[in-house]
């Protein structure tokens, strides 16, 4: 199993942002560009992609940190469920996103580790500074 682990600065932006970019289902979806279910609510099921993404709420801060639970619809019936954590903090006048996303398969760290700078980290950045959003296909 593989440990991802992600720095990213956000300029001129507010840890709220990052957290709503995340946490607002209809914010995540248009900028993951699928279908999401989130909640804040401890325990609450979450989908992301239309339900490709799947997993379980197990903590979260407002504004500060989101912890779930995080699976793939094409992994393994052996592989077990991975957990994704990710704080926000601030440096200056900027956010900075820490993310680790531990437990993943082998075979899928690869394509996660530049899932999520593709498909979230690139497309929050054009959001937040007023520009088209642009994804790679999936």
């Amino acid at each position: 199993m593989a440990t991802i682990i992600q720095k990213v600065v956000f300029k001129n932006a507010t840890t709220r942002q990052l957290y709503n970019l995340y946490m607002d289902p209809k914010l995540h979806a248009r900028i993951s560009g699928g279908p999401v279910k989130i909640s804040e609510k401890v325990g609450s099921r979450m989908e992301a992609h239309g339900g490709y993404i799947t997993g379980k709420m197990l903590q979260r801060v407002k504004n500060k940190l989101i912890v779930h639970t995080w699976r793939g619809s094409n992994w393994s019936a052996q592989d077990g469920d991975s957990v994704f954590v990710v704080s926000f903090g601030r440096k200056g006048r900027d956010a900075v996103l820490h993310m680790t996303h531990a437990n993943v398969p082998d075979e899928h760290a690869g394509h996660l580790d530049k899932g999520w700078r593709d498909h979230y980290w690139k497309p929050w950045k054009q959001y937040l500074s007023g520009k088209k959003i642009t994804r790679p296909r999936m």
